[in-house]
C-alpha cells in the first residue's frame, strides 16, 4: 500500500517508499502483462490522468516507474529489498537466487501484433525445436518423428483419447493440422465466428488445448491448428484470427518427386529444421495429403524455403 494507493503528481519526485518484496511487484506486473492484452498495451501509453493502483495498468506504471528511479542514480530495488529483509531468514529472502534483473523485459513478454501469443512457451517451443535440429531424430520413422514434433511444440502424444478432449492423433498426420500455435490462457477458449473460411463456425479447442499441453514450456497452450488460410496476407487462418496467435512453427512438405521431406519454418517463413523421415513415403500421411499441404501454402512466405529445396534437388538430380 502506498500513501492510500496514490502516486505522486507528474513532475513531483518519486519517493523511496519500502516494500517487504520488491520480487513480488514484478512478478505481478509480469503475470499481468502476460495474461491481459488491455494492459499491455498501457506498456507504451501515457500515464493515467487519475493516478490511482486500482487497475492494473497502474501497476505496470508504477513497477516501471520504481525501476527507473533506481536507474536515475537511487538505490536499485533489489538492494532496498535486501537491506529490508536483513533480519529474516530462509530462501524467500534469498534476493540473489531471483534477481529481478534476471527477469525478461516486459516487451519480451508480449507480441502487440498478435496479443494472443504465448510468447515465453513460443520461444520454449524454438528451443526444442533447434535441438531437433541438430540430433537427427527428425531423420527417424515417422511415428517417432511426429511425437517428437509434438514434444517440441509442448503437446502430449494422446492419440487414443476422444477428440475434442486432447486428441492429438491427427496433429501432423493430415495437409491441415500442421500449425503449432501458443496461445495464451486468455484466448485458448477463443471461438471461430466465420472469419476463418473453411473451419466450422465454434471450433471450441480450448478444453483440449488444456488437456493436451505440457505445462513445462511456459504460460499459455499449444494445439496443431489449422493452415488453411495462411497464404493470405496477412493469414487468415486459426492462428493469427481465430486465437490472435503466431505460429510457433508450422511443417510443410516439400514438393519433390515424393514429396517425402518436410520443413519446420516460423512465422516469418524463415527454415528452423527439416526432415525427411526413414520408413519411405508409405509410412508418412497419404500422398494426397502431402500434395495438399503444400497446395494450401503455395504463393505465401510458408512455402517459399520447401519450394527452394523442391529447386536444389531437381538441380542435383539432373546434374
Amino acid at each position: 500500500k502506498i500513501d492510500g494507493n496514490s502516486l505522486p503528481a507528474p513532475g513531483s519526485s518519486f519517493p523511496s517508499y519500502h516494500f517487504s518484496d520488491m520480487r513480488l511487484l514484478h512478478i505481478a506486473t509480469t503475470a499481468l502483462l502476460t495474461a491481459s492484452p488491455s494492459s499491455s498495451a498501457f506498456a507504451s501509453s501515457a500515464l493515467p490522468s487519475v493516478h490511482r493502483i486500482t487497475k492494473p495498468s497502474s501497476v505496470i506504471f508504477l513497477s516501471s516507474a520504481l525501476f527507473a528511479h533506481s536507474a536515475r542514480g537511487g538505490r536499485s530495488t533489489t538492494a532496498a529489498a535486501a537491506a529490508e529483509n536483513t533480519d529474516g531468514a530462509g530462501e524467500c529472502n534469498d534476493t540473489d537466487a531471483t534477481d529481478v534483473s534476471d527477469a525478461p523485459p516486459l516487451s519480451e513478454m508480449y507480441d502487440p501484433q498478435y496479443p494472443g501469443t504465448a510468447v515465453q512457451r513460443l520461444r520454449a517451443v524454438h528451443e526444442r525445436v533447434s535441438a531437433l535440429a541438430t540430433d537427427g531424430t527428425l531423420d527417424g520413422r515417422w511415428e517417432d518423428v511426429r511425437r517428437r514434433l509434438l514434444w517440441a511444440g509442448g503437446l502430449k502424444d494422446l492419440s487414443n483419447s476422444v477428440p475434442g478432449q486432447g486428441y492429438t492423433g491427427h496433429s501432423f498426420n493430415d495437409f491441415n493440422h500442421v500449425d503449432l500455435t501458443t496461445m495464451n490462457d486468455e484466448t485458448s477458449d477463443n471461438l471461430n465466428d466465420g472469419s476463418v473460411k473453411g473451419i466450422a463456425i465454434g471450433n471450441r479447442l480450448g478444453p483440449g488445448i488444456r488437456i493436451a499441453s505440457i505445462p513445462e514450456l511456459g504460460p499459455g497452450g499449444s494445439w496443431s491448428t489449422c493452415a488453411m488460410g495462411c497464404n493470405s496476407d496477412p493469414p487468415n487462418d486459426v492462428a493469427h484470427v481465430q486465437f490472435r496467435s503466431r505460429v510457433a512453427f508450422k511443417l510443410v512438405w516439400v514438393p519433390n518427386e515424393e514429396y517425402d521431406t518436410f520443413v519446420l519454418v516460423d512465422d516469418d517463413g524463415k527454415l528452423l529444421a527439416k526432415g525427411k523421415p526413414s520408413d519411405g513415403p508409405k509410412a508418412l500421411p497419404r500422398r494426397r495429403e502431402r500434395e495438399m499441404n503444400f497446395h494450401i501454402m503455395k504463393g505465401s512466405k510458408y512455402a517459399i524455403v520447401a519450394e527452394s529445396l523442391a529447386s536444389l534437388n531437381s538441380t542435383k538430380s539432373t546434374d
